[in-house]
């Protein structure tokens, strides 16, 4: 059974930063790609930023946290992590992990982590 722990929610002023971690409980290799959404009272869950593991790690971000939002992992540690920058109070939002796996078909999602930008 896949887990994703999520960590680093918290409270912010506008223009602060937060990093959030999301750490799988096996290889993330095992993944075909990982990422961020973030749902918001009242709102639809919406992708912030997705890595893939395999062909290349590529990445792609919503145009909205784009230039201050960056998506890395640490294979080693088999942990994701979201750097958010200049925070602003529209991005608060409770914050969930993803991943993607194709054999055995799955997609697995942690229990979120509350972030609340103040202005």
């Amino acid at each position: 059974q896949v887990q994703l722990q999520e960590s680093g929610g918290g409270l912010v002023q506008a223009g602060g930063s937060l990093r959030l971690s999301c750490a799988a409980s096996g290889n993330i290799f095992s993944f075909n790609a990982m990422g961020w959404y973030r749902q918001a009272p009242g709102k639809q869950r919406e992708l912030v930023a997705r890595t893939r593991i395999t062909s290349g790690g590529s990445t792609n971000y919503a145009d909205s946290v784009k230039g201050r939002f960056t998506i890395s992992r640490d294979s080693a540690k088999n942990t994701v992590y979201l750097q958010m920058s200049s925070l602003k109070p529209e991005d608060t939002a409770v914050y969930y992990c993803n991943a993607e796996r194709s054999w055995p078909a799955g997609n697995f999602w942690g229990q979120g982590t509350q972030v609340t930008v103040s202005s």
